[in-house]
């Protein structure tokens, strides 16, 4: 009776719920880009050396990145309730820590405990609305908004980081998640009920898949992170990259013989999560384009100030609101495929209009919104589909790990972007230095490399979807 009485109240907050999932992934996704402003003020405090600095961005990656996997199967076996109020005390603990660390070496290794905490986080919430809110209108409103958040939090990180960097000091764009960190645990506790997400006892964590998976995409996400820094033939890139290769084999060999595996490799027999998978990888790549160049073009060529470029990207999560909330709508209409055809086609026009209007001496209105929008439409549309079609259908004992799975995509494809991007935009620059080009025309002339390949990103993903993706109509039934 008491069960019947929880569930009753459970289904009347559902909203309330996906409120409190949404802010605690906002944190997250507020994380990985409200402390790029704070480099350098943090770099002079702790007196980094130089090529200790990118450590503070590549230690988070690299647990983030390394755990999603492993994360996502945790929340299945023991419950996503537990998992998810443990790992957002201990994200809210590792920013406090982060905030008052007093070397370099400190904050990195806070950092990497950040990003270990997130890739619990991250998983675990996907999966709560997965399984709590039912195939068809519901989950697709539920997705609109993680869309929205998912854009917002990027957009609202670099400027609110500007802010805090200003005004209060670099220590509080970690001490900011303290107090938020809190509230959702406390929140957590009243609104989640105990039903959700209760542990599977009967089934094993197969302990050596975690660790050949968590070993080799770790490796992964280093080897990705450095190659801009050392180049894609240093031996430290082509050894992590050799390393994640035959750590990956070995997990996948051990997967078909175990009886419980960490990642039945039978899910993927399923064109639209194989296929939602790859696209949500190919489209994290080229996204990169976008928010990466477009970064740099406002601060190093328009010289505008960390929190002015931050309000520059305030009208994306706007644009991607809208966009998502259409598709949310269309996607039961028409299904994943025309949109993720559609989608990835306006997101390839946008970086387009970035190639060819990007210029010395430009202004915001004429060489930065166009684009922005553009490419924002795009991914709005884009969002939504790819992520019903990677997790639907799926069994719900398996919903954290699919939401694992298509967060490590999206991880390792905007690390695959950062990387590809940065050492194409880097030799386009130097070959036009050296061919007499100014310094400020020479960036430019790199971002629009950047952006072109970003634009071959976007195509690709559309070819996927046109190829490997089976339409499907979402319909308002409960998720098996």
């Amino acid at each position: 009776m008491a069960r019947k009485k929880t569930l009753s109240k459970h289904s009347q907050n559902k909203w309330v719920i996906l409120a409190l999932l949404a802010l605690s992934f906002f944190m997250v996704v507020l994380d990985v880009t409200i402390v790029n402003v704070a480099l350098p003020s943090l770099a002079r405090e702790l007196n980094f050396a130089p090529n200790n600095l990118q450590w503070v961005i590549t230690a988070y990656s690299i647990t983030f990145g390394g755990f999603l996997l492993l994360g996502g199967r945790m929340a299945d076996l023991f419950g996503r309730r537990k998992i998810f109020m443990l790992s957002v005390s201990f994200f809210a603990a590792a920013s406090l820590l982060c905030g008052l660390a007093q070397s370099e070496l400190w904050l990195i290794i806070f950092r990497g405990l950040q990003g270990l905490a997130a890739a619990f986080m991250t998983p675990t919430a996907l999966s709560i609305v997965l399984t709590e809110f039912s195939e068809g209108k519901e989950r697709n409103k539920a997705l609109g908004v993680w869309s929205a958040v998912t854009a917002s939090g990027a957009a609202v990180g670099v400027l609110l980081g500007g802010i805090l960097t200003e005004y209060l000091g670099w220590r509080w764009n970690f001490f900011v998640n303290v107090p938020v960190g809190i509230l959702v645990v406390l929140a957590a506790l009243r609104l989640l009920p105990h039903h959700v997400g209760a542990a599977k006892r009967k089934i094993k964590l197969d302990q050596f898949g975690a660790l050949t998976a968590t070993g080799g995409l770790m490796a992964l996400v280093f080897a990705l992170s450095r190659a801009p820094v050392n180049g894609w033939g240093s031996p430290v890139v082509l050894g992590f990259l050799a390393l994640s290769a035959v750590l990956g084999f070995i997990f996948l060999r051990d997967e078909l013989k175990s009886d419980h595996p960490m990642l039945p490799l039978a899910l993927f027999k399923d064109r639209n999560v194989s296929g939602g998978n790859s696209i949500a990888l190919i489209i994290a790549a080229s996204m990169f384009a976008t928010f990466f160049f477009m970064t740099l073009y406002i601060q190093t060529i328009l010289g505008y100030s960390p929190i002015k470029a931050g309000v520059s990207f305030l009208i994306v999560p706007f644009v991607i609101a809208i966009s998502a909330a259409i598709s949310s709508q269309l996607v039961s209409k028409i299904g994943y495929k025309p949109l993720l055809i559609i989608g990835p086609i306006i997101l390839a026009s946008g970086l387009f209009i970035n190639a060819q209007v990007l210029q010395v001496g430009g202004d915001y209105w004429h060489n930065v919104a166009p684009g922005l929008i553009v490419s924002a439409v795009g991914m709005g549309l884009s969002f939504v589909p790819l992520t019903l079609a990677a997790t639907s259908g799926v069994a719900r004992q398996f919903s954290g790990l699919v939401s694992g799975v298509l967060n490590t995509a999206q991880q390792v494809g905007g690390a695959i972007g950062l990387a590809v991007l940065s050492a194409v935009a880097a030799s386009t620059t130097k070959q036009a230095i050296s061919t007499g080009a100014t310094v400020p025309q020479a960036r430019v002339d790199g971002f629009h490399s950047g952006f072109y390949i970003g634009l071959g990103f976007a195509l690709a993903a559309m070819v996927v979807a046109l190829i490997v993706l089976q339409n499907k109509k979402i319909k308002a039934s409960v998720a098996a």
